[in-house]
C-alpha cells in the first residue's frame, strides 16, 4: 500500500480556506461580543442560525469575488490582506443594508465597526495561520517526473513553478541532465522506483511521452506495479491540463478526437434553457445599467472621445455565421481605413476616454443587446471577426472549433489570459476556448461570473 499522502489537493485547499473563513469570523464575532459591548450579532436570539447562515454566505460570495480562494492570493500575506479588507468592508455593508434577512441596523454606529473588525482581523488572523503551518512543503503535493526529453521536463518543471506552486518536485529521472540543477536528477540503474517513491514520500509520479525503447521497457512493469499498488500516476499532458486549465499543444493534432470531446453540458436540454435563462435575465439588466450610465457616458464622449458614439462590427457568431457586434466606440474616427489591423496593448489610436472604457470593460455593455437578440451568449468564447478568423484558420486549423458555440460577453481566455495581440497570443486563448467547450458547466459559468466581475473591479480590462 503506498504511504499516506500528507499533502492538500487544490480543492482541498480552497475547501479548507471556506470552511475556516466561516469559522474564525463567526468566532470573531463571539469574541468582539465578550470584550465589548458588541450586541448587534446576538447569541441568544432565536434567528441567530438564520443570520450566521446569512453571513456565511455573503462572506464566501464576495470572498470568491475579491479573490480570497485565488491560491496564489492566498500564498501572500500581503495581497490576502488587501482582498481580507475588501471582502471584510462589503461583507459588512451587504449584512447592514438587508435588515430583512439579517439584524436590525443598530442606532449605534460602532456596532458596524465593531462588525467590520471582528470579521476581517478574525479571517486575516486564520489566514496568516494558514500561510505559516499549510502552506509549506510539508503538505505539498510530492512528485516525481519520468521522461526521456530533458527539454520537455525543463518546460514542465518551469510551467509548475510558475502555475502550482503547492506541488513540491522532488526530483526527475531522465537520460540526461536539465538545465535547472536546483531539481534533483535521480539515477536509477540500482534502485526500484518502488524504493524511491517510499524513500522520497512521493505522493504523485508525472510521466512524460518517453520513446526510447530502454524507457519503455525499464519503467513500464514498474508503473504498473505501483499503479496497482494505489499511487496516482498521471500523464504529463493531463497534468498540465490540470494546472494550466487549458488543452495542451500537445492535442491540438490529427489525433484531437482523442482528447477533444464536448461537454455533457452542450447536450443537457436543462443546461441549455437555464443558460439561456441567464443570458436573457443578464442582458436586461446590462441594458438597463447601459440606460443609467449612458449620461455620463454622453459626457465623456463629447470631451475626450469626439465623434459617434457607438460602432457596429462584423463578427463571426455560432457556426461561422455573421452578425454586426454593438460596443462603444474607443478609438479614432478611421483607425481602421487602411483595412483590419490587430489591436495591440497601448495602441495609439486608443482615446484618452476610451482607455478608462476599455479598462473598465463599459465599452462591452452594449453587447447586451447581441445577447439578448440570441447573437451572443455572457459566456463564451470572444466573437472575432471574419478577417481575423480566416487568417488564423490559416495558421491554426483548429481556430474554428471554437465557433461550435455561441460566443461571449466573457468567458474562460478572457479571465484566464491578458489581452492578445498576436498570432502566437490568440493560439495560448484558443487553448483556454477549448478547454472551456470541453469542460463547460454551471460551477465552472459561475466561476467566470465571478472572475469577471474581479476583473472589472480591479481595472485589468485591456
Amino acid at each position: 500500500m503506498p504511504p499516506k499522502n500528507n499533502s492538500f489537493s487544490i480543492s482541498e485547499r480552497k475547501l479548507l480556506l471556506r470552511v475556516f473563513d466561516v469559522v474564525f469570523a463567526i468566532e470573531g464575532l463571539a469574541i468582539m461580543s465578550f470584550i465589548f459591548d458588541f450586541h448587534y450579532f446576538n447569541s441568544t436570539n432565536e434567528n441567530i442560525y438564520k443570520w450566521m447562515l446569512i453571513l456565511a454566505g455573503y462572506l464566501l460570495l464576495l470572498g470568491q469575488i475579491f479573490e480570497m480562494y485565488n491560491l496564489k492570493i492566498a500564498n501572500d500575506k500581503y495581497l490576502v490582506l488587501r482582498s481580507a479588507i475588501l471582502t471584510g468592508i462589503f461583507t459588512t455593508l451587504f449584512y447592514i443594508f438587508t435588515p430583512i434577512i439579517t439584524p436590525v441596523l443598530p442606532e449605534n454606529r460602532m456596532q458596524v465597526i465593531y462588525l467590520f473588525v471582528a470579521i476581517t482581523a478574525s479571517v486575516y488572523v486564520w489566514r496568516l495561520a494558514y500561510i505559516q503551518f499549510i502552506f509549506s512543503p510539508l503538505f505539498f503535493n510530492r512528485i516525481i517526473i519520468i521522461g526521456s526529453n530533458k527539454e520537455e521536463i525543463f518546460k514542465l518543471v518551469e510551467l509548475i513553478k510558475t502555475k502550482a506552486p503547492d506541488n513540491f518536485i522532488v526530483g526527475y529521472i531522465c537520460s540526461e541532465p536539465i538545465l535547472d540543477q536546483s531539481i534533483q536528477r535521480f539515477n536509477v540503474e540500482n534502485t526500484s522506483l518502488n524504493e524511491l517513491v517510499l524513500t522520497h514520500h512521493i505522493s504523485e509520479i508525472v510521466v512524460d511521452n518517453y520513446h526510447k525503447n530502454e524507457f519503455t521497457n525499464k519503467y513500464t512493469p514498474q508503473l504498473i506495479s505501483l499503479f496497482k499498488k494505489g499511487y496516482h500516476i498521471t500523464s504529463s499532458e493531463e497534468f498540465v491540463e490540470s494546472i494550466s486549465k487549458k488543452i495542451p499543444e500537445t492535442h491540438l493534432n490529427e489525433s484531437f478526437y482523442n482528447h477533444l470531446t464536448f461537454s455533457n453540458s452542450q447536450q443537457n436540454r436543462a443546461y441549455l434553457i437555464f443558460h439561456r435563462a441567464f443570458d436573457v435575465i443578464g442582458a436586461v439588466f446590462g441594458i438597463l445599467f447601459f440606460i443609467m450610465i449612458i449620461p455620463f457616458v454622453l459626457i465623456g464622449n463629447l470631451l475626450w472621445n469626439k465623434g459617434r458614439l457607438f460602432y457596429y462590427q462584423e463578427r463571426v457568431g455560432k457556426g461561422g455565421e455573421l452578425f454586426k457586434i454593438i460596443k462603444l466606440r474607443t478609438m479614432i474616427s478611421n483607425a481602421e481605413k487602411s483595412g483590419a489591423v490587430w489591436a495591440v496593448k497601448n495602441d495609439n489610436r486608443i482615446t484618452k476616454f476610451g482607455k478608462f472604457l476599455r479598462r473598465t470593460r463599459l465599452d462591452e455593455v452594449p453587447q447586451f443587446i447581441n445577447i439578448l437578440k440570441g447573437d451572443m451568449s455572457i459566456i463564451g468564447p470572444r466573437p472575432e471577426r471574419p478577417e481575423f478568423v480566416e487568417e488564423l484558420s490559416e495558421n491554426f486549423p483548429f481556430y474554428t472549433i471554437r465557433n461550435v458555440i455561441k460566443p461571449g460577453l466573457t468567458g474562460w481566455a478572457q479571465v484566464e489570459y491578458p489581452y492578445a495581440s498576436t498570432k502566437e497570443e490568440q493560439f495560448v486563448k484558443l487553448r483556454y476556448d477549448l478547454y472551456y467547450i470541453k469542460e463547460r458547466n454551471l460551477l465552472m459559468d459561475f466561476k467566470i461570473v465571478i472572475k469577471t466581475i474581479s476583473t472589472v473591479l480591479f481595472f485589468r480590462g485591456t
